[in-house]
């Protein structure tokens, strides 16, 4: 996504309101207290953490040991208005950036997307490298390629994914996948008509990709509450699902 200031514009205004977003930060939390507990001391980096919204959900609930890295100079500039610790580093490079500090804990949600067939295995690798024995890697990451829509052309998504895209990738990065599950279940009729009509509107020529406009956008207070409280519920009552917009996976290192 980088060099597209508009979506990053958006992205900093609306991280602590939209559903998705709060969904997706519950989320992450969750895994680093089945990997932590209490602890908020552990050491944690986001990798590709754009304009910082993970971070400063993280800093509210208490942890105190954060760094970001991002490679898009926009959201380095809005990680600063927040007050916080990023530096300015293209992941494709990442096995050059400080090759000897490792972290309990990396977060690197939805950025696998930018990376082809051939990058991604060292982006994991590099990844990996930086991890503690015990460490987690935490991971979101666009699923199911019939979730394409306007929203992937708006901000340069590459790919999706399923699981069995990463499983061969786990050995020779050094890590294993300790949990994965898909999420918006509950909700993906609805995701799936809305990409689908936008689809159509691309295909009919309603919209073209250069007009094409991402889905982070605020709706109603109480539609985006009512998105929420159904993501919220999903996640209390499945541990896991067959199908969603979004994979998020919880990876260590091969033993």
């Amino acid at each position: 996504m980088i060099g597209r200031s508009e979506e990053y514009a958006k992205m900093f205004e609306l991280e602590g309101q939209l559903w998705w977003y709060r969904s997706l930060h519950e989320r992450v939390e969750t895994a680093l207290l089945n990997q932590f507990g209490n602890r908020r001391d552990m050491r944690v980096l986001d990798a590709g953490c754009g304009t910082g919204g993970m971070l400063e959900f993280l800093r509210k609930r208490g942890y105190t040991d954060l760094r970001g890295i991002d490679g898009s100079d926009d959201a380095v500039t809005f990680c600063y208005e927040r007050g916080l610790s990023v530096t300015k580093v293209d992941l494709k490079y990442l096995a050059d950036f400080e090759p000897k500090t490792q972290y309990d804990a990396i977060i690197c949600n939805d950025v696998f997307c930018y990376f082809t067939g051939l990058e991604l295995p060292p982006l994991l690798a590099a990844l990996a490298h930086r991890l503690k024995p015990d460490g987690v890697l935490i991971t979101n990451n666009n699923a199911f390629n019939s979730f394409r829509g306007q929203h992937d052309i708006a901000v340069g998504i590459l790919r999706r994914f399923v699981l069995a895209d990463f499983t061969p990738l786990m050995p020779a990065a050094g890590l294993q996948i300790s949990q994965s599950i898909y999420w918006s279940f509950l909700l993906s009729p609805l995701i799936l008509a809305m990409r689908q009509w936008q689809r159509l509107g691309l295909a009919l020529g309603w919209q073209t990709t250069e007009t094409a406009k991402s889905d982070v956008y605020l709706p109603s207070a109480w539609l985006n509450e009512t998105l929420y409280r159904v993501s919220h519920t999903e996640q209390k009552l499945f541990a896991r699902t067959p199908f969603g917009s979004s994979l998020l996976m919880v990876l260590k290192k091969s033993q």
